[in-house]
Parts: C-alpha cells; structure tokens; sequence
C-alpha cells in the first residue's frame, strides 16, 4: 500500500466522482480507476460503489477516510519539517471560508501569503452550510482551517482563535411600529417577521439562542447566505433583522437600534481541529490572518 493510493482515494471518496477526481489529481481518468482497485485488491474489500450518476463509500469506504486522511496528514507533516529545515514552506492547504467575509479581505490575506510562500498550494472552500458546515469538514479532516462564526463554547474537536467580536443592532424598515421607541427589548421582538440566515450560520445561532433563552420563538421570512444583502431586504419591507453595523451600508430608508435587554454579539474567529496537529503552512496561515484582523 502506498500513499499514492489514500491521495487517490481521498480524491475520489471527496469528489464524489472518477471524472473531478482526476482532473484534481491532473491524470487521466483510467488511471484513478487503476488505483482504486489496486487498494481494493489490496485491502479485500469494496470501498465504493459506482453508478452512472453518482459515486458513494461503503461501510468500508467510511472506515478507510479518516485513516487515509491521517496518513497522507502524516506524510505531509514529515515534508513541512523538512522544508521548514531547508528554508521554505510547500504543500497544500484546503482553506473554508463563509459566502461573505466583510471584516477580512480574504483575496487579499491569500495573496500575501502567497507571495510569502508560493509553493504552497492553496484550495478554497466557500461554504454554503454556514459555519458548522465548515466545522463538519474540519473534523472530518476535508480542511486544514477555516474562517468561521462560532459564539459561545467551540464544538468537541474544534479549536478557535477569536479575531473579533461586533455587536449586533436590530435594523428596522423607517415606519416601523418600534422605529420611534426610546427602547427596543427583545420580548417587543417576539411577534415579528424576520430576515436572517440558514441554520448553522453564526449570526442565526447567537439570534436563536438568545430568544429561546427569553422564552420566545422567532419567524423568519427570508433567508440570505450574504451578510451583506439582508439590510436590503428589511428596506422593502420583508422583514426586520438584527445585523453587525457593517452589515449596514446604505442607511437610507433604515432604523438601527440596540436591544437593551441582551448582549448580542457576532464573533468572527479561525479554527482548526483539535484532533491533529496543523501543518507549518496552516499555522503561518492563522498568523497571518490573526495579525491582518488585528
């Protein structure tokens, strides 16, 4: 068994396909089917099965992922303790990120890093599951690190760096009922229609808990994956929101007020898992972004 049969079947296993494997893997598509029976053979068992639409582990695929994973994480360590010994950092780091990151210039931070250190490959992920979503494929071992909204207690095998902390304002439509109230509590909240994000997202988690803790359920109308759209849809009228100010960028038409009764805040932090170690690449990485959000 060789290394190049996990790379192979990690591809695979992540790709969900012979063909997006191989074009990942920059060899031809016969050549993936090669391997994987090579490592079946090998191993006496079934680890996929094939169809004409759609490719899926088994039980033993499920089995061998995480070990393969380790493996070639393994490998990879041992190349970053040589290259950082020979002067220069290499590999590959698979790198999650939310749909909008307003508060860090992600293109911006990569390409630095980039100059700083070419010969490693960079793979981003924008997550459409919001936050947890990328904590899944954190544990699951798809990404070395991600930039993610988790409030409160980091999930069981997920460490974070906290980068910054917004509060977070109830914006209104002008005309609303509450517009013209000295103070907004969040029991004046309970009947309304709101705009907020897919459940995992960080904004959605800090807003739910903080009205199951007050002992109230909440509507919610529309949903949005852009931080940056959803002031938008509360000026016509779709709903109310409760967003961190630079969520705001046209105030016209708008009403931000604090809720006085809680403490609602968005943090935006960086993890990585808990379960390994993270590569030379990664830990420069999470410097780099640290120090950018500082």
């Amino acid at each position: 068994m060789e290394l190049k049969h996990f790379e192979y079947f990690v591809a695979v296993a992540e790709e969900r396909s012979f063909t997006r494997a191989a074009a990942r893997l920059h060899v031809v598509q016969s050549g993936v089917s090669a391997v994987i029976k090579q490592l079946e053979r090998e191993l006496g068992a079934e680890l996929l099965e094939r169809s004409s639409k759609r490719v899926a582990l088994t039980d033993a695929g499920e089995a061998l992922l995480p070990r393969a994973r380790g493996a070639l994480d393994a490998a990879q360590a041992a190349r970053d303790a040589v290259g950082e010994v020979r002067g220069g950092l290499r590999g590959t780091l698979r790198i999650g990120t939310l749909n909008s990151v307003a508060e860090i210039d992600v293109p911006a931070v990569l390409g630095s890093f980039h100059r700083s250190h070419p010969e490693v490959v960079l793979r981003l992920t924008v997550s459409p599951y919001g936050s947890l979503g990328l904590v899944e494929r954190l544990i699951d071992g798809s990404l070395d690190l991600a930039i993610a909204s988790l409030p409160g207690r980091p999930p069981a095998g997920i460490r974070v760096r906290q980068l910054l902390r917004r509060r977070l304002e109830l914006v209104l439509p002008a005309g609303h009922r509450l517009a013209g109230d000295q103070e907004v509590r969040i029991a004046d909240l309970a009947d309304e229609l709101f705009v907020d994000f897919p459940a995992g997202y960080g904004n959605r988690i800090v807003l739910d808990r903080a009205f199951a803790a007050a002992g109230f359920d909440r509507r919610v109308g529309v949903e949005v994956i852009d931080i940056t759209s959803a002031a938008s849809y509360v000026r016509e009228g779709l709903g109310i929101s409760i967003l961190p100010r630079f969520a705001v960028r046209d105030e016209t038409g708008l009403i931000l007020k604090e809720v006085s009764d809680v403490e609602l805040e968005w943090p935006l932090g960086v993890a990585v898992s808990a379960l390994r170690a993270p590569s030379a690449a990664a830990r420069a990485l999470v410097a780099l972004i640290s120090e950018t959000a500082a």
